[in-house]
């Protein structure tokens, strides 16, 4: 099993007015989670991106109380003061350019011996598209097309050196083999010529994450990532696409065991199943208040719901498609549709339009005893719907401490969970192999 600890930063898990919350933005809360999760021997720490603030009817978010800070700073930081846990950090592929983002993901790697991921995400959001210099977005088919040819182009750079290629012979006053980090990239994407300026970091190639569930993004993640974020709420939902993305491996010359599928998922520990029941609904309560659960109807619905009573029935109203209420946060593929399954769970439930809201955020969750968690985690990871999971706190920065002070030793008694880092880098915790220069391709 692996396990990796998500810094979410502000979104709709995180209680940020708990008042055990601290800062989503100081280091020393960074660092906090990053030593809890290596003190538990998880694999990696993975931050989100936020290239906008949110914005409701024309503000800011009130309820997104800060942005993310930029995560490949604030992982060279935590570089520092870890020695084991990966780090990986979540850049666009819509708004940046291969050969700076290798720059920078490679300097990471060898800053920190080996312990870079990169989560390739893309955008089609016009809204954020405004902050960068070519404006705008791509389409869809688009985006995942520039994202593939990024990743390629990323790894024809990191290639660019052989591991022999730094001499360094003081005698002679040579440093680099002749030709060392030469590159020639032709594409429709991208078309440069150079040379790269980092040689080969330890693992070679930074791990790629991918965090996509179209059927695009499957397609992306079977092709080129090494570890896939996804999240599903159900056993069943979660074997589906295991057995899908798994399945897509063959046709790319890779095996099942080359790509790690990883949920997000959220866990809750009590000393008893009953009291872990009714701690998971208070921190349910605290992520979705009113406020929450009005702004949340908004996006479905593309209208103004400020007088509605969130304890109350959900909105007669048909949803709005393209209305702008709310900016900044991914929408709804098919919000009529999702409108009409909303209204049939709440008719059959008999939920407000909140309880609603909780109850489709659809993220799995594990609750009870530390036994009881323990025995799921297991389940799961046993059925092929896992190889593992992205925890995701509600609290920062100890969110993580009953899991790693009070579950993984059971996982370890168990022997379905590490006592100790098999290597020194994220490869080595995620059992992947570190890729050749001539398996890639590359000069």
């Amino acid at each position: 099993m692996h396990l990796a600890a998500h810094f979410p930063g502000v979104n709709n898990t995180t209680v940020w007015a708990d008042p055990r919350s601290a800062s989503q933005i100081d280091f020393a809360s960074f660092r906090a989670l990053a030593e809890t999760a290596e003190r538990g021997t998880f694999d990696f720490f993975f931050l989100a991106e936020g290239l906008r603030l949110r914005e409701v009817k024309g503000l800011i978010h009130d309820l997104d109380v800060v942005g993310r800070p930029e995560s490949i700073t604030v992982l060279s930081a935590l570089a520092g003061v870890t020695t084991h846990l990966g780090l990986a950090a979540t850049v666009n592929a819509t708004f940046n350019e291969p050969y700076e983002l290798a720059r920078r993901f490679a300097s990471l790697d060898h800053l920190s011996g080996g312990r870079a991921a990169w989560n390739v995400v893309t955008s089609s959001d016009a809204f954020t598209g405004e902050n960068f210099r070519r404006g705008g977005y791509l389409d869809h088919a688009d985006r995942y097309r520039r994202a593939q040819e990024f990743v390629s182009t990323s790894r024809e750079l990191w290639d660019s050196w052989t591991d022999g290629d730094v001499i360094a012979d003081q005698r002679t006053g040579h440093f680099s083999r002749a030709g060392a980090g030469s590159f020639a990239h032709h594409g429709p994407q991208f078309d440069i010529t150079g040379a790269f300026g980092i040689p080969r970091s330890p693992q070679g190639q930074p791990v790629v994450i991918q965090a996509g569930d179209s059927a695009e993004g499957r397609d992306f993640a079977a092709a080129a990532a090494d570890v896939i974020f996804t999240r599903h709420g159900t056993l069943e939902a979660g074997q589906a696409f295991y057995a899908d993305v798994k399945g897509r491996l063959a046709a790319h010359g890779r095996t099942p065991d080359s790509l790690k599928i990883m949920p997000g998922v959220t866990v809750v520990v009590a000393d008893t199943d009953a009291e872990a029941e009714e701690k998971a609904a208070f921190i349910r309560s605290q992520q979705v208040s009113g406020a929450t659960a009005i702004a949340l109807s908004e996006l479905l619905w593309g209208i103004d719901l400020t007088d509605r009573d969130p304890d109350g029935p959900l909105p007669d109203e048909d949803p709005v498609v393209g209305s702008g209420v709310v900016r900044g946060r991914v929408g709804f593929t098919d919000p009529v549709a999702t409108a009409a399954q909303w209204r049939a769970a709440a008719a059959e439930n008999g939920w407000s339009l909140r309880e609603t809201v909780v109850a489709q955020q659809g993220r799995q969750s594990f609750i009870g005893s530390p036994e009881t968690v323990a025995t799921q985690l297991d389940e799961f990871v046993q059925a092929d719907a896992a190889d593992g999971y992205i925890l995701v706190p509600h609290l920062t920065p100890g969110g993580l401490d009953d899991v790693v002070d009070r579950v993984v030793p059971i996982l370890r008694e168990r022997g379905v969970f590490r006592t100790e880092y098999p290597g020194t880098t994220l490869r080595d915790h995620l059992g992947l192999d570190r890729p050749s220069v001539s398996a890639s391709g590359a000069a």
